[in-house]
């Protein structure tokens, strides 16, 4: 380890020079004395507020390292949730959180970074045992599970991670592609450069090429999600990649050692755990992954159990998680255990079927989700390879679908097999990297009175295109017309405003609405595709539909003040 490392709760000490760069942010790059400066400024601040508990997100790394360490010098507790959405701020607010950062109701403007230096001010070392923040994670059944945490657990992880990589990052700068409203964005792109020294860019970079195009020696956090999307080569070498979030399949991690020249740095932990052990994947289909220095793995009651350094009073903690212990101390993960579910009667485990799915082959990933009404079934989301896009163009759904059940039968007994389906290009993250269930159990699930049946879907971050069939039991065609049910137009729009609320943050009051057409007649049964474009900046939404005979309707909806 480096003689510039320093303690996660000394970095703001006088141990380093304040010329020092911390972070690149705004077009210019804010060094240790500014810093420190900002964060004196934000601890009287706070200091002078009555309340204990703050809940933290900010967008920009920078600001919201500031804040953090303000917070923690402030003597409160931190609580760093995944999104900041109006139901997140909500049910904080329940928990007696005063908001503070990037949320609608109560943004934070200035955030002090230009604060006048102040050499003579000390701030002395905080208490790694005493400040505490608290991460959130997902549980099985999508609901966010607060999970504490100290300072020491995350200091002691950023000096095993230096001791790790150090010597190869050198002085490389942290650019990310996930946020650090997670654990380990928070410690790879926020913690660990504080505490090693480097300079880490406060923007969110969303996309591989943006990330590229840097000419300074840099590091990349990225996620499977990002990474799997590489398709050409990248010029700019960097010093290390690492993904978390979930294991990178095979497939794209021999394409990332084609694109960038070396194989990715994958992460295994959870909030709960922090890392567990690493791996880089090589030119075999299956690649064991190595403890981190201090990990211990037990296996009893038919359980794998972790002892780690980053647990507090030498815990144990109880993994759901299926392992393959090798004699060289290393291992192979083969799923999840809990995740075993019941369809009329017959025990089903839902990892087996996603494996066996993405074994198929037409399918390079799948999820799987139990939903849960008047008859217990299972919903599958798979991406189509390219075989699998040929066999759906020559076939058509139905008989893409039919090949798979036949496939699955030689597995599972056919009243467990999957009876909703959706065809998506990529499986949606939420910002955590995690797989987004909610979203996919509800576009598996819609109300067939009120919605239409979603077949497929293609996500980007500004545009969604739906692939739809219209249920010939909607509400709508009962008395429109008689005889000759066709959709109305002010359910098309409804439609429009729905599903462009599920996939895009709009949260301005609406508007008005304008260039309104509906070209043709949309009856039971019909296929169509819904095109979505989100334009923030201008608050507008923009639709269509259509279907091979043409477009049906098109529009915009306007959101935000009336002008």
């Amino acid at each position: 380890m480096s003689d510039r490392f320093i303690a996660l709760s000394e970095c703001l000490t006088a141990k380093r020079p304040a010329d020092t760069q911390v972070s690149y942010h705004a077009g210019r790059y804010y060094c240790a004395g500014e810093f420190h400066a900002a964060v004196c400024r934000w601890t009287d601040k706070l200091k002078g507020q009555p309340e204990q508990r703050y809940a933290l997100y900010i967008e920009d790394a920078y600001p919201f390292a500031v804040l953090l360490f303000a917070l923690l010098y402030a003597d409160k507790e931190v609580w760093i949730p995944g999104n900041n959405r109006p139901g997140t701020a909500q049910q904080l607010k329940e928990q007696g959180c005063r908001l503070i950062g990037d949320w609608h109701a109560a943004a934070t403007e200035d955030y002090l970074l230009d604060a006048a230096p102040c050499p003579d001010r000390q701030l002395a070392p905080l208490d790694p045992s005493s400040a505490q923040l608290v991460m959130f994670t997902s549980g099985s059944t999508g609901e966010a599970k607060p999970v504490p945490k100290r300072l020491m657990q995350l200091q002691r992880e950023a000096e095993t991670l230096e001791k790790q990589w150090g010597r190869q990052l050198a002085g490389a700068a942290a650019l990310a592609t996930v946020s650090h409203q997670h654990i380990y964005g928070l410690l790879f792109r926020i913690l660990w450069p504080l505490s090693a020294g480097r300079c880490f860019h406060s923007r969110i970079y969303f996309n591989a090429e943006a990330v590229a195009h840097q000419d300074w020696p840099a590091y990349w956090v990225a996620s499977p999600a990002h990474l799997k999307r590489l398709d050409q080569p990248l010029a700019t070498k960097f010093a290390a990649i690492f993904s978390s979030g979930g294991p990178l399949s095979h497939e794209a991690a021999l394409q990332v050692s084609a694109c960038c020249g070396q194989a990715a740095l994958e992460i295994f932990g959870s909030t709960e755990t922090g890392g567990i052990a690493w791996r880089r994947q090589g030119p075999e289909p299956v690649t064991a992954w190595t403890l981190f220095d201090g990990m211990k793995l037990d296996y009893e009651r038919d359980r794998w159990w972790l002892q780690s350094p980053y647990l507090l009073n030498d815990e144990r903690l109880e993994l759901a998680d299926r392992i393959e212990l090798l004699d060289d101390g290393r291992f192979i993960l083969s799923g999840r255990l809990d995740r075993i579910v019941k369809v009329e009667e017959k025990r089903l485990s839902l990892s087996e079927m996603e494996k066996r799915l993405a074994e198929l082959p037409w399918i390079s990933e799948a999820v799987t989700l139990m939903i849960a009404k008047s008859r217990d079934t299972v919903g599958a989301c798979v991406v189509l390879n390219q075989d699998g896009r040929q066999l759906l163009a020559e076939q058509g759904r139905p008989g893409l679908i039919r090949q798979i059940r036949e496939a699955l039968c030689h597995w599972f007994d056919a009243v467990v097999l999957p009876r909703k389906w959706l065809i998506l290009d990529s499986i949606p993250l939420t910002a955590q990297g995690k797989i987004d269930t909610r979203l996919l159990n509800e576009l598996l699930t819609p109300d067939s009175r009120q919605l239409p049946q979603v077949l497929g879907l293609e996500l980007a971050p500004r545009h969604a295109e739906l692939k739809l069939l219209i249920p010939h039991e909607l509400a709508y065609f009962a008395d429109h017309f008689q005889n000759y049910p066709i959709l109305p137009g002010v359910v098309q729009i409804a439609w429009a405003e729905h599903y462009g609320k599920v996939f895009f943050d709009i949260n301005q009051p609406f508007s008005h609405m304008d260039v309104i057409k509906f070209v043709r007649r949309i009856k039971p049964g019909d296929a169509l595709t819904l095109s979505l474009e989100w334009n923030a900046q201008a608050g507008k939404l923009y639709f269509t539909m259509s279907s091979e005979q043409g477009p049906h309707s098109s529009g915009r909806l306007v959101y935000g003040k009336t002008p």
